[in-house]
């Protein structure tokens, strides 16, 4: 089963790797589940992440609600990863 919350990522990206951390601090304090897709090393992945971003964002991390059609852009703090994670 695939979350409706998705994080794209960049295995050597600095911002990523921050922000990552934020999503493993929500998995374990919420219990919210966010599907992890990287995608500088994998052009399927990338593909997903071009027709989701629809140029939104143009990069990673880009973060995207399925349910809410919501979005974060790089790096943000742990409050609005949450909203977003709630559709807020």
């Amino acid at each position: 089963m695939t979350s409706h919350l998705l994080e794209f990522y960049g295995t050597e990206c600095p911002h990523c790797i921050r922000m990552h951390e934020l999503v493993v601090r929500l998995e374990k304090e919420e219990g919210i589940k966010v599907e992890a897709i990287e995608v500088w090393h994998n052009k399927e992945n990338e593909k997903r992440l071009i027709e989701l971003d629809k140029d939104f964002c143009g990069g990673v991390p880009f973060y995207y609600n399925t349910k809410s059609q919501k979005w974060i852009c790089g790096e943000g703090s742990y409050e609005e990863l949450k909203a977003w994670a709630e559709g807020k």
